[in-house]
């Protein structure tokens, strides 16, 4: 492995957003910490990387472990001496099935859209720290700007990892250490395409990975994408109640 390729870690790299920004770095020919839980994917992202002139390192883990990702975090640092760039992807969608009297349903929402990104990031901060560089990602999403109807547990857990990434810049960039946050709207991935309803703007994944790639890179506290939301999510944060009630029937 060449000692000046970036250094990147991404989790939920197995599909959708993650897989494609593994292969926009696998293009600039990076040592690609690849993790998700499903060990078939991993394989074929692993491969297809590798292709594109990656240097990828496989990791079968589910951020809801904080052990297994302290595991891969350490691993991946022993092999590689430092990290450039660390992205919390991995998450997961559905409804919070509030009238179900079980609540695992939103309680698996919040534990990997919120606890997987601190045990994805926290076990890379100290060698940060240390080098006083260093790039943080967190995927959060345009839902984070308010609450809707049936999907609490998603529109909350994108808001908390909104806020944290917030409160932690304070610290992070004392130590030259950028964090961005990415707001996507809706992006072609395996997550949106079950979908029956009519989804605006909607955005290929590979075209969305680049314009995240960027955004980390000249670490932009926050970006959201495609271009349009931007002018939506200001107007959705102050819409009267009524409205989106209205609409939810």
């Amino acid at each position: 492995m060449n000692k000046k390729s970036k250094k990147i870690f991404i989790t939920g790299a197995t599909s959708g957003i993650g897989e494609s920004l593994a292969y926009v770095y696998a293009k600039q020919g990076a040592i690609i910490g690849i993790a998700g839980r499903r060990k078939d994917r991993l394989n074929r992202v692993s491969q297809n990387c590798e292709e594109l002139g990656g240097n990828p390192i496989s990791y079968a883990v589910d951020v809801s472990s904080k052990s297994g990702c302290k595991e891969a975090a350490n691993d991946f640092l022993e092999k590689t001496n430092g990290i450039d760039t660390v992205i919390a992807n991995a998450g997961v969608g559905g409804a919070d099935k509030l009238f179900s009297g079980d609540s695992d349903a939103i309680n698996h929402i919040l534990n990997v859209n919120i606890l997987g990104v601190t045990n994805t990031i926290f076990p890379f901060l100290p060698v940060m720290k240390k080098q006083q560089s260093g790039k943080v990602g967190i995927i959060s999403s345009v839902a984070s700007a308010r609450g809707f109807v049936g999907h609490g547990g998603y529109a909350a857990s994108k808001s908390a990892v909104k806020f944290l990434a917030d409160s932690w810049g304070y610290q992070l960039e004392k130590n030259n250490i950028s964090i961005t946050t990415i707001l996507p709207g809706w992006i072609a991935t395996e997550m949106t395409e079950n979908i029956g309803y009519k989804m605006w703007f909607l955005m290929d994944s590979n075209v969305a990975a680049k314009k995240i790639e960027n955004a980390i890179n000249k670490g932009s506290r926050e970006y959201i994408l495609p271009w349009q939301w931007r002018l939506i999510v200001p107007i959705v944060r102050v819409i009267p109640r009524w409205v989106i009630t209205q609409f939810s029937r």
